[in-house]
Order: C-alpha cells, then structure tokens, then sequence
C-alpha cells in the first residue's frame, strides 16, 4: 500500500541526467562505483566524497523510497551521521525515546531504559522514517558537492551486467537514453536485500528463514493516548495478532507490527479491511485512524560467506540480513559505512595495502554474526514453535513481572548496540592497567562531556591520539604517512574518566576514524603508538 501524499517530498531528488560517461568513445574509469542509491549507498558516497575521493552513485529510481520501512534509528548511527553533518536534523525531525515497556496479555511485565546515564550528546534511539533519513543523508551530499566533493548521483540508471577483470570491474547501465558502460577501481554493493549485483555475479546467502509472518501498519491516530515509548504485547489479549509492537513516529504516525503466522494469505491479508479489523481490534472502536503504509515481512537472518570479492565489496542488507526486531538492518549498514569508507580511502591514497579491505570482511562479518545470534534469539523467543518452548516463554515472562533476575531473559527484540571488535588483527596488545572494560581495544567510543561540547566531535573521523592527564606531542603522531591529530585532555568530567580511566590515572587512546579504540596506554609512547598506527592500518 503507498504512502500519503506527506511521504511522496521531493521523492525525484535526483532525476535523470545525462552524463558525459555516456558520451565517451571509451568505458571511463572510477575510483569508486557505488551501486545503490539508498541509505547505504549515499552514506558511503558521503564519506568518500568527504575524503576527497570521486565516486559515482548508480541507482535505477531517482530519489528516495517510498514506505517508511525502517524506523528506529540507534545512537551509533547518529554519532556516524553526526560526522557526516546531519545529525542534528535527525533527531530535531525524529522521536527520542529511551524508554520501552514489555507486556504479557494485559499486564505490564517490566519497563527499561536504553540510556540510564548521562552525558551522551545522541539519546538511545530517535523513530525517524526511512525516506526522512534517506532525504537527510542526500541534503548532506548537495551541501558537499556544492563545497566541491567530487559526488555523482545518477538516477535512472540500471546495472544491468557486472564484469570483473584483473585491476577493475566493467559495468553495463542502461538509462531512458539507451545504454552505456563504464569501469571502476572498485565497485560496492548496497542495493539491498534482493541484491542484484549479488545475483550477477552468482552469490548467496547464507542463514535461516523463520516460518512466520509480520504485518505492518502505519497510521495515524486522530486520537491516541500512547505515550513516546516502544510498547511490546506477547499474547495480547485483543487477538489481532501472537504479539503485536507499537512505536511513534514523526507527523503523528504510529507503526505497529502485527505477528499473524506463517500459513496465511497474504493478498487477502495485505486488504485494506483486513488490515483494519486487525487495528481496530487492536486499538478500540472509539481510536479513529487514517492507513498511510502496509507490508508483511517474514523473518530473515542470513549474510555472505565474503563480504569482499575482490574489487567488489558488499555493504548493508546485500551482504547480511536481519529480523526487523532490534533495529539492527539500517543501523549495522551505517556501521559497515562507517568501517568501510576510511580504509577505502587510505588504500586509494597508497597510505594502506588494499589488504586491509580484508579487515572490513572479517571486522563486520563479526559484527553481523553477532546481530544474527541476537536476532536469532529474538526471534525464537518471540515465535515459539513447541510447546515446550511456549511454555519456558510464558514462565519466564511470568517470572519478570516480580523478579528482576529473569528479565535480562525475556527477548522482545534486542535492540542494537554498536559491535566491538575484540580480537581484530587492527587492534594493539592491552597496555592500560585497570583501565574500564567498555574502551577496551576494538572498543566503539563511548561519548562523554568535554568542556562545553563533547567528546565524538572532538575526535572527528581521522585519526585521533586521545591524551587524558598526560604529556604527548602537540602535532599529534605520524607513521608511513598517516597522521593521527592529538586531543589532549587535562580537566577530566567524571563522566570521562569513568569512562576512559576506570582506575587508571592517566591515559593515552589511539582512536580510529570510526571512533573504534585501536589501542590505549598508560602513558605516552612514541615506538608503541606509532606502531600501533601502522598496524590499524594494516601494515603489520
């Protein structure tokens, strides 16, 4: 079912033109070829043209998709957009929410939150609808462009073949003009889940499908009395579905998710009265609402064997898949954008071997295993299928209403977290003593208060030396060409030393340009820090 006139803004965001390529007597060569023109794929266009390196966004729409699709948007994802510079526009259009509440038919089990401490610019999560956040991201790349960023997105532009050769990879589009061909140092697959690139070039995928069905309904309520939380039923008692999910969303929309099995028809679900008798079961006679999107989705946790085929790399829902339960689809793409795009950009440089692109395969085919287990779990927690698990379900949801023990048990969705890549060949052996588990090597940065700011917008996306009580060189450090500009810090918060001292006095980090911690140390040490710089680039 399409969404309302309210989600059809400035879809064309970029229409068919015609390009110079088309033209050319000869194929012309790309450093980067972008396949895609969705979240993933402008994200990654973003961060290469920040670095100064031209790419060619290649989509066959000419703006944003329509259905809001993703919603939940999770603070690492913000922090990446932070550095991109949008977002701060997120989370002024978005819905902040912390704060979730599980229920068992009628009864409320337990409620959490998601951020308890402070001193975080990013709250937890923001609900911000897909073609919102797609529409930011692209306002981003016409801000870059207009500062000079060598970004080309081009609409109406088919893949249609993929060739790969020794040194480059030769794709044939065809647009409303005809077709034409062009060549690219290296070629990256964000075309989501149905892949065509992945097809092309005769990949699969590998995991479980989940014999269950999910109906999604956007509406908006004339008249609601639902508080800005994430609200989950096991068993509810109105009987529209085996467990039903509530989110608010920007303009008043709510979305909710309905689990309505597996041995349905979805056509006949997928009707407009249908979809009504559900939420009117649902909400009461007396909540009148207008439709604005539908779908039905089944349950999917699979990835790539390899997200690197040599001078193609996959990025996003075309290299692994999720449950849509734990928002970790859209927010594990942002990461892989986040890891991908600086080591691209040292390797296109001469500063990296293209064998630390490997490290993008292992790091985040790490962290897609880890969302996969997650979402596996979720899932059968959320869809029992014996009867003895519907009976351990039931009882340990019974157990959660009085005791706090058994309600890190109950699974309505774990909801995203960034990854730590604990042992990364990038990270350096642990050289602070009683320093805090959570900034471990591999660790992402926690953000704290610093001054009147905070502390992710003082790292940025370069290399960072973070020196906190303690000596250091001004300049920063350099080794092999890469440089990794100081942050020194002296008038510590409580929120940052917990944070980054634990028991130690001082500290000096090593920060990747996606804020993950390459390596930390007591104090300043110029042989091991420089060659910690050479090893998070590859180099050892």
């Amino acid at each position: 079912m399409p969404l309302d006139d309210r989600y059809s803004l400035a879809f064309r965001l970029y229409p068919y033109e015609r390009s110079a390529d088309q033209d050319a007597a000869q194929p012309v060569r790309h450093p980067v070829v972008i396949f895609g023109g969705g979240p993933i794929g402008i994200a990654t266009a973003l961060d290469m043209g920040r670095q100064g390196v031209p790419c060619v966004v290649l989509d066959d729409h000419e703006g944003i998709g329509q259905g809001s699709r993703a919603i939940c948007f999770a603070k690492r994802t913000l922090e990446i957009c932070d550095r991109y510079g949008c977002g701060e526009p997120m989370v002024d259009k978005g819905v902040v929410w912390n704060l979730g509440k599980v229920f068992h038919e009628d009864r409320k089990i337990y409620e959490f939150n998601l951020l308890p401490e402070e001193g975080h610019k990013y709250p937890a999560f923001i609900n911000l609808q897909q073609p919102y956040f797609e529409k930011f991201l692209v306002d981003c790349v016409r801000e870059e462009q207009a500062a000079g960023a060598p970004i080309d997105i081009r609409g109406r532009n088919r893949v249609d073949a993929v060739r790969t050769n020794d040194g480059y990879v030769e794709l044939d589009i065809m647009t409303p003009e005809g077709p034409y061909t062009i060549q690219a140092d290296w070629l990256i697959g964000a075309d989501g889940a149905s892949s065509p690139l992945r097809n092309m070039m005769g990949l699969d995928f590998e995991g479980r499908v989940f014999k269950d069905s999910f109906l999604i309904a956007d509406i908006k309520m004339h008249n609601d009395d639902f508080p800005t939380e994430r609200w989950f039923w096991f068993e509810p008692s109105h009987g529209a579905g085996a467990s039903t999910l509530l989110h608010r969303q920007p303009d008043d929309v709510w979305r909710v998710d309905f689990q309505i099995g597996w041995d349905v028809d979805r056509k006949e679900e997928m009707k407009e009265e249908n979809i009504r008798r559900r939420l009117d079961a649902f909400l009461g006679p007396d909540v009148g609402y207008d439709m604005v999107w539908s779908s039905i989705y089944t349950f999917q946790c699979r990835r790539m064997d390899k997200f690197r085929h040599g001078r193609v790399i996959f990025a996003g829902d075309a290299a692994h898949q999720v449950s849509p339960f734990g928002a970790r689809g859209a927010n594990s793409g942002m990461q892989d954008v986040d890891n991908l795009g600086w080591k691209l950009g040292l390797v296109l440089a001469g500063k990296a071997p293209d064998s630390l692109l490997d490290t993008y395969c292992s790091e985040r085919r790490y962290g897609a295993d880890e969302n996969i287990l997650n979402s596996t779990r979720s899932t059968d927690f959320i869809t029992p299928k014996s009867k003895v698990s519907h009976m351990f379900r039931n009882a340990v949801l019974n157990l959660a209403e009085h005791h706090a023990f058994a309600r890190p048990l109950v699974n309505s969705g774990r909801l995203s977290v960034p990854c730590v890549y604990d042992g990364s060949t990038l990270n350096s052996e642990e050289a602070l003593a009683n320093g805090p588990e959570r900034t471990r090597p591999g660790s992402p940065c926690p953000d704290a208060p610093l001054g009147e700011g905070f502390l992710l917008g003082q790292l940025g996306g370069d290399f960072a030396l973070l020196t906190i009580n303690c000596d250091g060189p001004d300049a920063g450090v350099e080794a092999d060409g890469v440089t990794a500009r100081r942050v020194a810090i002296r008038d510590v918060s409580d929120a940052l030393a917990e944070r980054y001292l634990g028991q130690a006095e001082s500290a000096v980090y090593l920060i990747r340009p996606d804020q993950h911690v390459a390596g930390r140390w007591g104090h300043y040490d110029e042989t091991a820090v420089k060659a910690a710089l050479r090893r998070a680039c590859g180099k050892d």
